[in-house]
């Protein structure tokens, strides 16, 4: 995130805690104490309760990008059939997390040749929404209904990217998007980490290896990366030092991409369960007066505007998806919320960097009619199965912190983490040669 958005963020929090005084019955003074108390309760909640969970499915994020090759994968993306889509989704099931990397890499698989539909449609959107670290928050922020709802309703909205792109855009304009995103790396190099094009006279992150300059967009992409990877196997990997050595640069990575949006995804979870009172909630979310189906779509949409505005993807989204569940929004259109990270204002305009402004504007556009209509179908699927959860069961419920099972995880993934960054610090263990690799000049 850069200065103008965390700017727009700051306006944002502003305005929430202006909403909460001018609605608010209480004293000014009583009701900026006690909503401060509780927006840092619940903030340092949230963090506590998710803590060993995000350590554990980083590190298993990192293991998979670390242990597996992703070479020549983007032959397996070159149709939108169900072959195509299933290795799309089933990649970025395992990629990465972090919303700005999913797109350049989303990016990149197209520009060499894969479908948009199984590039920017299943792979995109999984790499993002369907990772191993949502899906374990969204389980113990939210419950395990909407973990399946999460999973289901993603593979839904796949398969409607997919047939939007097959049978609704045109291949002309999508033809168009390709020649555009060649003719913008032009000049460009590829970062060999996170697969982000970058140019190599403005980036800062680069070194000499064997001869050879490698470009990072990141500190963290530098960090990461290991010019010696031998092509072994998962198991030897698994048991040999410089395997967890590259497991743990493959996660500081991923902790250097997204612990800021987390980060503002519980303070803003804080601010809204602080701040803004319960008659404000009540009065916006006052059921469906005009029959069901129509509150449920209008709020679908909705959810997917406040996902918009709030510019936090990825991992950050789920707590404050738990505070709006927990305040009236309806299930389906919390998971709407969810999937609309895709479309926030800095990531549109990478789109319109990449592909052009016409194809950006249907990309976007499709990404909030699937969101929102995603969003609708899942309500009412498991509206008719039995499936939606009590409001109750929102983690914000419990304002405690406990010397529970909770604790003892979130010791030992302390532990774990404290092991995984002094194993990053440390100089890479090559067998049988040394590592010549000095900072480019």
């Amino acid at each position: 995130m850069d200065r103008k958005e965390y700017a727009f963020l700051v306006v944002v929090a502003l305005t929430t805690i202006g909403i909460g005084a001018v609605t608010t019955s209480k004293p000014l003074a009583q009701f900026f104490v006690e909503s401060t108390v509780s927006a840092a309760q619940t903030t340092v909640t949230m963090a506590w309760i998710t803590w060993w969970a995000l350590v554990v499915g980083f590190a298993i994020a990192g293991g998979v990008e670390a242990w597996t090759s992703s070479e020549a994968i983007s032959e397996f993306f070159e149709g939108h059939g169900p072959r195509d889509i299933g290795y799309a989704s089933l990649f970025g099931f395992v990629s990465s997390s972090c919303s700005y990397s999913a797109i350049a890499t989303a990016k990149n698989l197209f520009k060499k040749g894969g479908s948009a539909a199984a590039t920017l449609g299943a792979f995109m959107f999984a790499s993002t929404n369907l990772v191993i670290e949502i899906g374990a928050v969204i389980w113990i922020l939210l419950g395990w209904q909407f973990l399946l709802a999460d999973f289901v309703g993603g593979f839904i909205l796949i398969v409607l990217m997919a047939l939007g792109f097959a049978y609704v855009v045109p291949t002309d304009l999508i033809e168009t998007a390709r020649q555009n995103v060649n003719d913008e790396n032009e000049g460009t190099v590829q970062d060999p980490v996170c697969g982000m094009d970058i140019d190599p006279e403005e980036t800062e992150h680069s070194l000499e290896y064997s001869g050879q300059t490698y470009h990072f967009c990141s500190q963290s992409c530098l960090e990461s990366f290991d010019p010696e990877e031998a092509n072994t196997s998962i198991y030897e990997q698994a048991t040999s030092l410089s395997g967890w050595q590259a497991l743990a640069d493959k996660q500081w990575k991923e902790w250097g991409m997204l612990w800021d949006e987390i980060t503002i995804g519980f303070i803003f979870a804080g601010l809204i369960a602080g701040f803004i009172p319960e008659q404000v909630w009540t009065s916006v979310f006052s059921g469906p007066t005009f029959g069901l189906p129509v509150y449920v779509i209008w709020t679908a949409a909705l959810g997917a505007v406040i996902g918009v505005i709030t510019f936090v993807c990825s991992v950050g989204n789920v707590p404050f998806a738990a505070i709006l569940w927990a305040n009236g929004l309806p299930f389906g259109s919390v998971l709407a919320y969810i999937y609309a990270d895709l479309i926030v204002p800095p990531i549109v305009q990478g789109y319109r960097e990449y592909y052009g402004d016409t194809f950006a504007a249907v990309l976007s556009g499709m990404i909030f009619i699937v969101a929102v209509l995603t969003g609708v179908i899942i309500h009412f699927l498991f509206f008719g199965i039995g499936l939606i959860p009590p409001r109750s069961s929102a983690i914000i419920t419990e304002m405690s912190i406990e010397l529970d099972y909770k604790a003892v995880l979130n010791i030992l993934a302390t532990i774990v983490f404290g092991v995984l960054y002094y194993l990053h610090r440390t100089e890479p263990v090559m067998e049988g040669h040394g590592k010549d690799v000095e900072p480019a000049d």
